[in-house]
């Protein structure tokens, strides 16, 4: 027995207001439960606001649109390839089965707009146009949205409380939380069930250290409350973990504007260079993996080159339009004149993106197993962007069912505990190669709507 009194209770608690938290509310209301969502932070941002609020997603009615033919069957695969059969593929099944409904529902629901990107190219992954996007804005501008809908649907949110403890009875069920506030008031909120959406570690460096040392000193771009809370309270419960070496890194992080390189400028032929002029890396391989190669480049950073051809594949990224209006990129009229720029050694430059031109003419692959196929790199008048490498978020924690139910170490489930997004584990498998675009949110979106139904299924059980 729990010998705790609970100032108030509610059926549903969810933690975290970001994409996962938020569409699990959401679900969870739709579903027929009261709802109460706990968020942080004064004002809701998470790592959901510091994406670019691409979703991938299969077998949508915007891919139909656009005669885009793909499946979950098709997804699932694709998540098993990339991820060398080490995702877990209950997870993964999970993802590829529910990501064209939860789209749809979101956007025909919740009246979200969302559209099939068509200029992010199929690649890192992805064997179809499969991203999905607000064009024009970015994932603060989702999570805002979000916030309005909830407050649209009579949805309770309370700011600046921190999860601190989850209480439990004998049998492993959730029977509330305490809630710290910043003046240190505790706060103890009952429930019928629990829901975990309080994000990653990306920005714990113990906890980086101990699971993802190769980028603990990396920059973290991730949102500062990534502390780990879900994986921390998850193993006192008793939880298992999963993949905790798996997160999603970038190579193209602007130094010192902090703002990410849109993907579209390495998909469409932009190639990265060390400061001896010279590439280092296949930069169509893996679009997360690309942080390490670029960390252990000399010095503590590195160049993209492009030219004005792909810069238009990236100028509706709201990030690409600050990095214009900031006047981020080094130009040069040609080779000679940008290695001026950005102090390399012009010939290095020169025969580098030679080497490359002759292997996309030749349809032969690179020195670096680069494929060109019709990509052109880099020509003529050339633009650079100074980037590091950095950690955005991670993709491991606390094991879910098919349920998005929290498992216990014994193999059991834990009665009314669910995770999804940051929280739970991912499909990226055991490290940073099996990360696949826009994969973020779709875990956040797709597991926060199965955890946000089958908390309400757990709270009506209980309520029986």
């Amino acid at each position: 027995m729990v010998d705790i009194e609970f100032e108030y209770s509610v059926p549903v608690l969810v933690i975290g207001g970001g994409a996962c938290g938020c569409i699990a509310a959401l679900a969870a209301k739709q579903a027929g439960s009261d709802v109460m969502l706990i968020e942080q932070d004064d004002r809701p941002m998470g790592s959901t606001g510091m994406s670019q609020g691409l979703i991938s997603a299969a077998g949508t009615q915007q891919q139909h649109k656009h005669g885009v033919e793909d499946s979950a069957e098709r997804f699932y695969n694709d998540i098993m390839t990339k991820t060398q059969g080490q995702a877990d593929p209950v997870i993964a099944k999970i993802i590829a089965e529910n990501s064209g409904p939860t789209l749809d529902w979101m956007i025909g629901d919740l009246d979200l707009p969302w559209r099939l990107d068509t200029s992010f190219r199929p690649g890192y992954g992805n064997s179809v146009y499969r991203v999905h996007g607000w064009d024009g804005h970015n994932g603060q501008d989702m999570v805002d949205l979000l916030h309005q809908r909830l407050s649209e649907a009579d949805i309770d949110v309370f700011l600046e409380a921190k999860l601190t403890v989850v209480h439990t009875d004998d049998n492993h069920r959730v029977c509330g939380v305490s809630l710290t506030r910043p003046n240190g008031e505790i706060e103890r909120l009952g429930c019928d069930a629990l829901i975990l959406a309080c994000g990653g570690f990306a920005a714990n460096t113990a906890m980086l250290q101990k699971y993802i040392p190769e980028v603990c000193h990396a920059r973290n771009n991730g949102h500062e409350g990534s502390q780990g809370t879900a994986v921390e309270i998850g193993l006192k419960l008793g939880a298992q973990l999963g993949d905790m070496g798996a997160y999603q890194g970038y190579g193209m992080h602007t130094e010192p504007q902090g703002i990410s390189v849109p993907p579209n400028i390495l998909i469409n032929g932009g190639v990265l260079i060390n400061q001896n002029g010279e590439r280092f890396v296949d930069e169509s391989e893996d679009i997360a993996g690309v942080v390490l190669p670029v960390l252990q480049q000399p010095g503590d950073f590195v160049w993209v080159v492009y030219d004005e051809r792909i810069e238009k594949t990236a100028l509706h990224y709201p990030e690409m339009k600050q990095l214009n209006t900031l006047n981020a990129a080094k130009s040069g009229d040609n080779i000679q004149t940008l290695a001026a720029a950005i102090n390399v050694p012009g010939e290095a430059l020169q025969q580098t993106l030679e080497q490359a031109h002759l292997a996309q003419l030749s349809h032969t692959p690179d020195a670096f197993n680069r494929q060109w196929h019709d990509d052109l790199p880099p020509e003529n008048k050339l633009k650079a962007f100074k980037v590091i490498g950095a950690i955005y978020h991670t993709q491991g924690g606390l094991q879910i069912n098919e349920r998005a139910q929290v498992v216990h170490q014994d193999g059991t489930s834990l009665p009314n505990l669910f995770a999804g997004g940051g929280a739970a584990r991912s499909v990226s498998g055991p490290a940073h190669w099996g990360y696949i675009p826009a994969m973020g949110l779709a875990t956040a979106v797709v597991l926060g709507r199965t955890a946000g139904q089958s908390a309400a299924a757990a709270a009506s059980n209980s309520a029986k």
